[in-house]
């Protein structure tokens, strides 16, 4: 079975230096431009906060500079490093579920067109109702707690996943099946040189689609009584009033969803396109 894995054509020639050059200087200037952007948008936030809210009052208190000098306190008192890990372990949680559950089953459905047929009404109303909205039900039925935050995180992703998966094997080219048909390979090494190989690139974009799921069902999620997680602080910032730390969050959360986007990104070049011109 290693044919199936062995390019058709020699390597192409690597790139030469001006055009990484080139291309590092391009990513340069869009990271500046995006910097810049985001600097004129914080501008336009602490103006406006300026001009039209009165020192003193509760508008006020929601400016950039005010959420800057209180983010030392919140680290320190309100022990934000643990919040982060917190929310963080329940968002991986909850992924591997959905992973667990999800590419399977979307295997299953993208292979089996009887299945695809009978499942697909099901699956789309299920699809359409909103994760908060089994708030209830997962709290009568799983108590106040991770569990039910874990099952909330986990119906919200799984759709992503299962319809990205479904989509890949739909769209493997039938050749490489036949192919493997020909050399008599096994399931086992259908799986994994030609299915694996075929819907990595599907699956990464699924998972990418689910940690932004993910990121905003967390924080209501992590109001059903939990005592940690960046939801709970939140609630907690809200009832002392200390609105100003309450923008800090909102900030941290931002930051926070930003930065697993984009690593879903790396490993989205990284594993998902590189892998597949490789098999190629």
């Amino acid at each position: 079975m290693s044919s199936l894995s062995t390019r058709a054509a020699a390597t192409p020639a690597a790139t030469s230096s001006p055009r990484a050059g080139g291309a590092s200087s391009n990513w340069l200037a869009r990271a500046a431009l995006g910097l810049a952007g985001l600097v004129g948008v914080v501008a336009i936030w602490w103006l406006a906060i300026t001009l039209f809210a009165a020192p003193g009052t509760l508008a006020a208190q929601f400016s950039p500079a005010r959420a800057a000098a209180t983010l030392p306190s919140l680290i320190t008192d309100d022990r934000l490093a643990v919040h982060i890990v917190t929310s963080l372990r329940r968002i991986a949680i909850g992924l591997i579920w959905a992973l667990i559950v999800g590419v399977p089953l979307g295997f299953l459905i993208g292979r089996v067109k009887a299945l695809d047929t009978a499942l697909s009404p099901t699956l789309q109303f299920l699809r359409m109702v909103s994760p908060l909205s089994w708030m209830p039900i997962a709290v009568m039925s799983l108590g106040v707690g991770d569990r039910a935050v874990y099952f909330l995180l986990a119906f919200a992703a799984v759709w992503p996943l299962m319809m990205s998966t479904a989509a890949g094997v739909a769209q493997i080219d039938r050749r490489w099946l036949q192919l493997g048909e020909s050399l008599a390979a096994t399931r086992s090494e259908m799986l994994w040189h030609v299915f694996v190989p075929g819907i990595a690139a599907h699956v990464l974009t699924g998972v990418r689609l689910a940690i932004g799921i993910l990121w905003i069902v967390l924080v209501p999620a992590e109001m059903l009584g939990v005592s940690s997680g960046l939801g709970y602080l939140i609630l907690d910032c809200r009832d002392r009033l200390a609105y100003s730390e309450l923008t800090a969050v909102i900030l941290v959360i931002g930051a926070l969803g930003f930065l697993l986007d984009f690593a879903a990104r790396v490993a989205y070049r990284r594993f998902g396109v590189g892998r597949v011109e490789q098999e190629r």
